[in-house]
Protein backbone atom coordinates (compact mmCIF):
# COMPACT_ATOMS: atom_id res chain seq x y z
CA UNK A 1 0.00 0.00 0.00
CA UNK A 2 1.51 3.00 -0.89
CA UNK A 3 1.46 5.74 1.61
CA UNK A 4 1.91 10.04 0.61
CA UNK A 5 4.97 11.84 2.28
CA UNK A 6 4.20 13.31 5.40
CA UNK A 7 3.71 16.75 4.69
CA UNK A 8 1.11 14.94 1.81
CA UNK A 9 -0.50 13.42 4.30
CA UNK A 10 -0.93 16.39 6.63
CA UNK A 11 -2.41 18.26 3.54
CA UNK A 12 -4.76 14.96 2.70
CA UNK A 13 -6.15 15.07 6.09
CA UNK A 14 -6.84 18.97 6.61
CA UNK A 15 -8.42 18.97 3.63
CA UNK A 16 -10.20 15.71 4.05
CA UNK A 17 -12.03 17.21 7.56
CA UNK A 18 -12.83 20.34 5.36
CA UNK A 19 -14.61 18.33 2.84
CA UNK A 20 -16.28 16.16 5.11
CA UNK A 21 -17.85 19.19 6.98
CA UNK A 22 -18.95 20.68 4.17
CA UNK A 23 -20.49 17.50 2.44
CA UNK A 24 -22.33 16.13 5.53
CA UNK A 25 -23.62 19.39 6.07
CA UNK A 26 -25.15 20.22 2.38
CA UNK A 27 -23.22 18.66 0.23
CA UNK A 28 -20.51 19.41 -2.37
CA UNK A 29 -17.70 18.04 -0.83
CA UNK A 30 -15.83 16.94 -4.13
CA UNK A 31 -15.34 20.19 -4.45
CA UNK A 32 -12.42 20.31 -2.10
CA UNK A 33 -11.34 16.52 -1.84
CA UNK A 34 -11.18 15.89 -6.08
CA UNK A 35 -8.60 19.03 -6.33
CA UNK A 36 -6.49 17.72 -3.15
CA UNK A 37 -6.36 14.87 -4.47
CA UNK A 38 -5.28 16.24 -7.99
CA UNK A 39 -2.14 17.74 -6.27
CA UNK A 40 -0.92 14.38 -5.62
CA UNK A 41 -0.54 13.33 -8.97
CA UNK A 42 -2.54 10.40 -9.00
CA UNK A 43 -3.94 9.75 -12.49
CA UNK A 44 -7.48 11.23 -13.34
CA UNK A 45 -9.38 8.13 -13.08
CA UNK A 46 -7.15 6.81 -9.91
CA UNK A 47 -8.16 10.34 -8.10
CA UNK A 48 -12.11 10.02 -8.72
CA UNK A 49 -11.88 6.33 -7.38
CA UNK A 50 -9.97 7.64 -4.37
CA UNK A 51 -12.05 10.07 -3.66
CA UNK A 52 -15.30 7.82 -3.50
CA UNK A 53 -13.46 5.83 -0.49
CA UNK A 54 -13.35 9.31 1.74
CA UNK A 55 -17.02 10.07 0.26
CA UNK A 56 -18.82 6.78 0.96
CA UNK A 57 -17.06 6.95 4.87
CA UNK A 58 -17.77 10.32 4.66
CA UNK A 59 -21.41 9.85 3.76
CA UNK A 60 -21.87 6.42 6.18
CA UNK A 61 -21.10 8.71 9.26
CA UNK A 62 -23.54 11.52 8.35
CA UNK A 63 -26.17 9.17 7.66
CA UNK A 64 -25.55 7.18 11.10
CA UNK A 65 -25.26 10.52 12.75
CA UNK A 66 -28.67 12.33 10.89
CA UNK A 67 -30.24 8.78 11.58
CA UNK A 68 -29.69 9.40 15.59
CA UNK A 69 -30.90 12.82 14.99
CA UNK A 70 -34.60 11.10 14.14
CA UNK A 71 -34.41 13.56 10.80
CA UNK A 72 -34.50 10.98 8.37
CA UNK A 73 -37.63 9.79 6.63
CA UNK A 74 -37.52 5.68 7.13
CA UNK A 75 -40.02 4.80 5.34
CA UNK A 76 -39.30 7.01 2.32
CA UNK A 77 -35.60 6.55 1.95
CA UNK A 78 -36.04 2.67 2.45
CA UNK A 79 -37.61 2.81 -0.89
CA UNK A 80 -35.22 5.11 -2.56
CA UNK A 81 -31.86 3.61 -1.54
CA UNK A 82 -32.10 0.30 -3.61
CA UNK A 83 -33.05 2.84 -6.60
CA UNK A 84 -30.39 5.66 -5.96
CA UNK A 85 -27.73 2.61 -5.30
CA UNK A 86 -28.99 0.53 -9.09
CA UNK A 87 -28.83 3.55 -10.82
CA UNK A 88 -25.02 4.45 -9.52
CA UNK A 89 -24.05 0.82 -10.49
CA UNK A 90 -24.91 1.70 -13.81
CA UNK A 91 -24.14 5.05 -14.07
CA UNK A 92 -20.54 4.26 -12.83
CA UNK A 93 -20.47 1.30 -15.55
CA UNK A 94 -21.72 3.97 -18.27
CA UNK A 95 -18.44 6.11 -17.95
CA UNK A 96 -16.61 3.30 -18.90
CA UNK A 97 -18.10 3.06 -22.31
CA UNK A 98 -18.92 6.97 -22.51
CA UNK A 99 -17.17 10.24 -22.39
CA UNK A 100 -19.24 12.22 -19.31
CA UNK A 101 -18.52 15.53 -20.88
CA UNK A 102 -21.41 16.18 -22.34
CA UNK A 103 -23.30 16.48 -19.30
CA UNK A 104 -21.39 19.34 -18.21
CA UNK A 105 -23.22 22.11 -19.98
CA UNK A 106 -26.81 20.59 -18.70
CA UNK A 107 -25.22 20.49 -15.42
CA UNK A 108 -24.39 24.25 -15.26
CA UNK A 109 -27.67 25.07 -16.36
CA UNK A 110 -30.03 22.65 -13.83
CA UNK A 111 -27.95 24.01 -10.57
CA UNK A 112 -28.52 27.51 -11.84
CA UNK A 113 -32.03 27.16 -11.80
CA UNK A 114 -31.53 25.14 -8.39
CA UNK A 115 -29.88 28.32 -6.71
CA UNK A 116 -32.03 31.05 -8.23
CA UNK A 117 -35.52 28.77 -7.51
CA UNK A 118 -33.78 28.50 -3.88
CA UNK A 119 -32.69 32.29 -3.74
CA UNK A 120 -36.09 33.56 -4.91
CA UNK A 121 -38.65 31.15 -2.28
CA UNK A 122 -37.86 33.12 0.39
CA UNK A 123 -39.05 30.22 2.78
CA UNK A 124 -38.59 26.04 3.16
CA UNK A 125 -40.05 25.79 6.36
CA UNK A 126 -42.30 22.23 5.53
CA UNK A 127 -41.10 19.37 7.72
CA UNK A 128 -42.22 16.25 5.28
CA UNK A 129 -44.29 15.01 7.90
CA UNK A 130 -47.63 15.94 6.36
CA UNK A 131 -47.11 14.89 2.56
CA UNK A 132 -49.05 12.52 1.48
CA UNK A 133 -47.06 10.12 -1.17
CA UNK A 134 -49.72 9.11 -3.95
CA UNK A 135 -48.85 6.75 -6.87
CA UNK A 136 -47.38 9.73 -8.95
CA UNK A 137 -45.52 10.94 -6.25
CA UNK A 138 -44.14 7.89 -5.30
CA UNK A 139 -43.73 7.73 -8.72
CA UNK A 140 -41.87 10.94 -9.34
CA UNK A 141 -39.42 9.96 -6.11
CA UNK A 142 -38.54 6.67 -7.70
CA UNK A 143 -37.50 8.14 -11.05
CA UNK A 144 -35.46 10.72 -9.48
CA UNK A 145 -33.53 8.17 -7.27
CA UNK A 146 -32.88 6.42 -9.93
CA UNK A 147 -31.76 9.12 -12.11
CA UNK A 148 -29.72 10.96 -9.74
CA UNK A 149 -27.93 7.56 -8.51
CA UNK A 150 -27.16 7.30 -11.99
CA UNK A 151 -25.78 10.86 -12.53
CA UNK A 152 -23.70 10.04 -9.55
CA UNK A 153 -22.14 6.88 -10.59
CA UNK A 154 -21.73 8.42 -14.15
CA UNK A 155 -20.85 11.97 -13.79
CA UNK A 156 -21.17 13.55 -10.25
CA UNK A 157 -20.57 16.81 -9.44
CA UNK A 158 -23.85 18.63 -8.42
CA UNK A 159 -25.35 15.55 -6.84
CA UNK A 160 -25.42 16.96 -3.12
CA UNK A 161 -27.34 19.78 -4.37
CA UNK A 162 -29.50 17.78 -6.88
CA UNK A 163 -30.62 15.72 -3.85
CA UNK A 164 -31.61 17.88 -1.59
CA UNK A 165 -33.74 20.31 -3.89
CA UNK A 166 -35.27 17.20 -4.66
CA UNK A 167 -36.68 16.77 -1.15
CA UNK A 168 -36.85 20.72 -0.87
CA UNK A 169 -39.47 20.53 -3.35
CA UNK A 170 -41.16 17.43 -1.60
CA UNK A 171 -41.60 19.50 1.40
CA UNK A 172 -38.96 19.27 4.01
CA UNK A 173 -37.02 21.58 5.57
CA UNK A 174 -33.18 21.84 4.93
CA UNK A 175 -32.19 19.95 7.46
CA UNK A 176 -34.59 17.12 6.97
CA UNK A 177 -33.96 17.60 2.96
CA UNK A 178 -30.24 17.06 4.04
CA UNK A 179 -30.64 13.66 6.10
CA UNK A 180 -32.84 12.35 3.61
CA UNK A 181 -30.17 13.39 0.83
CA UNK A 182 -27.40 11.61 2.82
CA UNK A 183 -28.85 7.98 2.95
CA UNK A 184 -29.62 8.08 -0.99
CA UNK A 185 -26.16 9.59 -1.50
CA UNK A 186 -24.52 6.74 0.56
CA UNK A 187 -26.43 4.28 -1.51
CA UNK A 188 -25.04 5.99 -5.03
CA UNK A 189 -21.37 6.13 -3.30
CA UNK A 190 -21.34 2.45 -2.24
CA UNK A 191 -22.18 1.23 -5.70
CA UNK A 192 -19.98 3.27 -7.39
CA UNK A 193 -17.00 2.77 -4.87
CA UNK A 194 -17.66 -0.96 -5.20
CA UNK A 195 -17.38 -0.36 -9.15
CA UNK A 196 -14.17 1.51 -8.61
CA UNK A 197 -12.58 -1.32 -6.63
CA UNK A 198 -13.65 -3.70 -9.72
CA UNK A 199 -11.62 -1.46 -11.98
CA UNK A 200 -8.76 -1.32 -9.69
CA UNK A 201 -9.20 2.73 -9.58
CA UNK A 202 -8.72 3.18 -5.88
CA UNK A 203 -5.41 4.11 -4.08
CA UNK A 204 -6.12 2.88 -0.78
CA UNK A 205 -2.75 4.47 1.00
CA UNK A 206 -4.33 8.08 -0.08
CA UNK A 207 -7.54 7.54 0.59
CA UNK A 208 -7.70 6.20 3.80
CA UNK A 209 -6.17 8.45 5.51
CA UNK A 210 -8.15 11.14 3.70
CA UNK A 211 -11.18 9.13 4.49
CA UNK A 212 -10.75 9.08 8.15
CA UNK A 213 -10.69 12.34 8.33
CA UNK A 214 -13.67 13.05 6.23
CA UNK A 215 -15.51 10.64 9.06
CA UNK A 216 -14.67 13.82 11.34
CA UNK A 217 -15.62 16.21 9.41
CA UNK A 218 -18.91 14.90 8.79
CA UNK A 219 -19.54 13.84 12.24
CA UNK A 220 -18.86 18.19 12.76
CA UNK A 221 -20.67 19.14 9.82
CA UNK A 222 -24.05 16.88 10.63
CA UNK A 223 -24.28 18.26 14.13
CA UNK A 224 -23.98 21.60 13.12
CA UNK A 225 -26.78 21.16 10.84
CA UNK A 226 -28.69 19.38 13.07
CA UNK A 227 -28.21 22.13 15.83
CA UNK A 228 -27.85 25.35 14.33
CA UNK A 229 -31.07 24.00 11.46
CA UNK A 230 -32.07 25.18 8.51
CA UNK A 231 -30.97 29.25 8.93
CA UNK A 232 -27.66 28.23 8.73
CA UNK A 233 -28.13 25.57 6.49
CA UNK A 234 -29.66 27.45 2.96
CA UNK A 235 -27.02 30.04 3.28
CA UNK A 236 -23.90 27.15 3.30
CA UNK A 237 -26.22 25.78 0.37
CA UNK A 238 -26.16 28.58 -1.21
CA UNK A 239 -22.65 29.10 -1.40
CA UNK A 240 -21.51 25.64 -2.51
CA UNK A 241 -23.90 26.05 -5.10
CA UNK A 242 -22.87 29.01 -6.30
CA UNK A 243 -19.25 27.64 -6.12
CA UNK A 244 -19.95 24.52 -7.59
CA UNK A 245 -21.50 26.42 -11.08
CA UNK A 246 -18.41 28.21 -10.82
CA UNK A 247 -16.36 25.91 -10.98
CA UNK A 248 -18.27 23.55 -13.85
CA UNK A 249 -18.19 26.57 -16.02
CA UNK A 250 -14.24 26.86 -15.77
CA UNK A 251 -13.86 23.12 -16.57
CA UNK A 252 -15.98 23.95 -19.70
CA UNK A 253 -14.62 27.28 -20.83
CA UNK A 254 -10.88 26.98 -20.08
CA UNK A 255 -8.78 25.95 -22.75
Amino acid sequence: MELPALDMLLFLIGMGFVAGFIDASVGGGGLISVPALLLTGLPPNMVLGTNKLGGTLSSLTSTASFLASGKVSGKLVIILFPLSFVGSALGTYTVHLLPSDFLRPIVVGLLIVVLIYSLMKKQWDGTGAGVTFNWSRKLAAGVCALVLGYYDGFFGPGTGSFLMFFFLLLGFDFVRATANAKVLNLASNLASLGSFFLFKSVNIGYGLPMGLSMIFGALAGSQFAIRRGSRYVKPLFIIVTTVLIGKQLWDLWRP
